[in-house]
């Protein structure tokens, strides 16, 4: 069985690979491990291979490791569902929110951002399949919220990320991710490029770098299956 190191190799090497045939430039893809319900010892292990940005879905959870993991470099991303009693604890503790999806709670975590702290990166989530239990602005809905950004100086508006229903096929995968693109070359401006795509995940990462994704959030494929 294949150790979280030697897994990350293998991730790598599929990112790798994804942008040589993509036509990308090489490094192009940010590699975000998804450490939700791991180990602080996990995560440990993972840093030691060199993989220093980590997302969490779970606040209490993801607080109870920054605390144990404070003595290593690590980049606290926050990729799960934004609750109003929590942005507080979010804007002090990550660097990046990947699932704002409101103004009011973009309000709160500009507010609540310490001022010692550099902006809080963000990205707007968009629901691009329309499923009820998923988090995330209606397509026609991001122009709105870009637009308010600027409003929230302590935020620093990143890009879009989604979560496409899943799909088998190759073809299918494309297609999800293209919408997010296409919203994003729609309304992105020179004073908000959205550069960043935060797209796929460990069974399609390979569509979503073909189709622009400058960010693919892995959990499953370092880490191995949860218990």
């Amino acid at each position: 069985m294949l150790d979280i190191a030697q897994r990350l190799a293998v991730v790598r090497e599929r990112i790798r690979r994804a942008e040589l045939v993509a036509g990308r430039r090489p490094g192009s893809v940010t590699l975000l491990a998804v450490s939700k319900t791991r180990t602080p010892e996990e995560i440990r292990s993972a840093a030691a291979a060199g993989q220093l940005r980590f997302g969490e879905n779970y606040l209490q959870e993801a607080l109870a490791k920054i605390e144990a993991l404070r003595d290593a470099s690590i980049e606290w991303h926050f990729i799960g569902r934004i609750q109003s009693n929590k942005t507080r604890a979010i804007a002090e503790h990550f660097a990046w929110v990947h699932s704002l999806s409101s103004s009011r709670h973009a309000q709160r975590l500009d507010a609540q951002r310490p001022g010692e702290l550099p902006r809080l990166k963000v990205c707007l989530q968009v629901n691009l399949s329309g499923e009820a239990s998923k988090e995330g602005l209606e397509p026609t809905q991001v122009a709105d919220l870009v637009a308010q950004m600027v409003n929230f100086p302590r935020l620093e508006l990143c890009g879009l990320m989604a979560i496409p229903a899943p799909e088998k096929e190759l073809a299918g995968q494309r297609e999800a991710f293209a919408r997010l693109r296409r919203i994003r070359d729609r309304i992105a401006t020179p004073g908000a490029p959205l550069s960043t795509l935060s797209m796929g995940m460990s069974d399609d990462l390979e569509a979503a770098i073909a189709e622009g994704s400058t960010l693919v959030r892995i959990g499953t494929a370092i880490f191995g299956p949860r218990s």
